[in-house]
């Protein structure tokens, strides 16, 4: 891990583009030096080996993660009360390049991990959306989910290096060049 220059941290309300902006970032910048991780994805992997469920399925956006994301959260918390850094260190494990987004911060102790592992070489970006847009691109409420620490925990954080609106009135080019911009990436462009 001590090739990594640049861990970019993502966070923002479900369906509110940062999935999409990180990926659109990561097909910006050269293959060889960066990748996204997700925080999501050990919880996911243990939550599906824990009940037997179809981790291909749980990583996918769609019905199937949401009849079980409740429980899954409920199920992450208490680990993450016995070792707050739990996921975050299972999914920085698998890292292999200098540049690292990670797209889906959701707590404060997420930050936390990462600056005390990490230290300078933390971004933080804050991606931001009306919830009308939100429920245009599928968004429902949902009690126990949207309400609770891994949707709430980081709404009054406001230690952020960038906050981004991607509410559909910039195109998400421009977003991808303030990003860009923003934590000097242009050494790591495609040309």
């Amino acid at each position: 891990m001590e090739n990594i220059e640049l861990i970019i941290l993502f966070t923002g309300k479900r369906k509110c583009g940062k999935d999409f902006i990180c990926e659109r970032l990561n097909n910006q910048l050269q293959p060889q030096l960066c990748e996204i991780i997700r925080i999501s994805e050990p919880i996911k992997s243990e939550w599906a080996k824990k009940l037997n469920l179809d981790l291909q399925m749980l990583l996918s956006d769609g019905p199937y993660k949401e009849k079980y994301r409740k429980d899954m959260i409920d199920w992450s918390d208490e680990i993450r009360a016995k070792d707050y850094g739990f996921f975050c260190r299972k999914a920085i494990q698998k890292a292999t390049k200098k540049i690292i987004i990670v797209s889906d911060i959701r707590r404060r102790n997420d930050i936390k991990y990462f600056r005390d592992t990490f230290d300078d070489r933390i971004r933080t970006v804050r991606v931001s959306c009306p919830d009308e847009v939100r429920i245009a691109r599928g968004w429902k409420f949902q009690s126990g989910v949207d309400d609770v620490e891994s949707e709430c925990g980081l709404d009054d954080y406001t230690d952020w290096d960038l906050k981004i609106m991607n509410d559909g009135s910039v195109d998400v080019n421009q977003i991808i060049e303030q990003i860009v911009k923003e934590f000097k990436l242009d050494d790591y462009l495609i040309i």
